[in-house]
């Protein structure tokens, strides 16, 4: 019984997703409407135990908007790190309401390691990455625990460090979803446009790109949509989104087959 019991226990452990899984969703969805795309993964159960993960920024009515159409009842999950604008707060509620979104979860930074690692609240100010590790990276992880995929908002035209982004990815053998990959800020804004969405209220006054309130500021004329992340570091990503796999180039020598 006992080595019964250690053989359940290595199978559980495998991951629940490959990269030929990966290759092999974005070779079937390559051209497919995002909307009809979503419906078809909710519907056929292809993504498991799955959630939204939202920061409830400028964009982020777009990817709500569209899971909500597709499927009200996928989970969405907001990492409160207690540093947000409390504009944020309110406008994740207003979506909520307004998009009929029926399971919203929160989750918040551990208050013991807080106390032991940033008792004074301003670790922001001289260890961003170690502020973001505590305050986000680390809740966020913990409410991914058993869920097998999860969908991101990230859109390759935000930065340097999101090109060539896929629609699948997979971290940790966990299916990653990036529905918004390939949209661009034109796209956006039509959409947002067709379906009288709600805008952040900080947009307007030139944040275009939200994060925690101490790291995040306004966005100059030409500069980066998230140049207002973490101003003066040599910082561009809070840490939860990791390296992704870039689509192969089927033009590429290296990927032709070999007889």
């Amino acid at each position: 019984m006992a080595e019964a019991a250690r053989k359940i226990d290595l199978i559980d452990a495998r991951p629940s997703f490959t990269q030929a899984d990966a290759d092999a969703l974005n070779a079937r969805f390559e051209g497919v409407e995002t909307t009809e795309m979503l419906r078809t993964l909710f519907a056929e159960r292809i993504l498991g135990k799955v959630a939204v993960v939202s920061s409830f920024g400028t964009e982020s009515a777009v990817l709500l908007h569209l899971v909500a159409e597709a499927d009200r009842s996928i989970p969405v999950i907001f990492v409160d790190t207690l540093k947000m604008f409390p504009e944020t707060l309110d406008y994740r509620e207003t979506l909520i309401g307004q998009f009929g979104i029926e399971n919203s979860w929160v989750v918040t930074p551990d208050l013991d390691v807080l106390a032991a690692k940033d008792e004074k609240g301003l670790r922001w100010s001289y260890d961003p990455d170690g502020c973001c590790e505590i305050r986000k990276v680390e809740p966020l992880a913990r409410a991914k625990k058993g869920l097998d995929s999860w969908i991101s908002g990230r859109k390759a035209f935000q930065s340097q460090t999101r090109q060539n982004l896929p629609r699948f990815e997979v971290e940790d053998g966990r299916l990653k979803l990036n529905p918004l990959g390939d949209w661009t800020k034109t796209d956006l804004e039509a959409y947002f446009e067709k379906h009288q969405l709600p805008r952040h209220p900080l947009e307007e006054q030139g944040y275009l790109s939200i994060g925690c309130e101490p790291c995040t500021s306004k966005v100059l004329p030409g500069e980066d949509p998230r140049a207002g992340r973490w101003r003066g570091w040599d910082k561009v990503e809070c840490g939860i989104h990791t390296p992704s796999t870039p689509l192969a180039d089927p033009d590429d020598p290296a990927n032709q087959p070999v007889f």
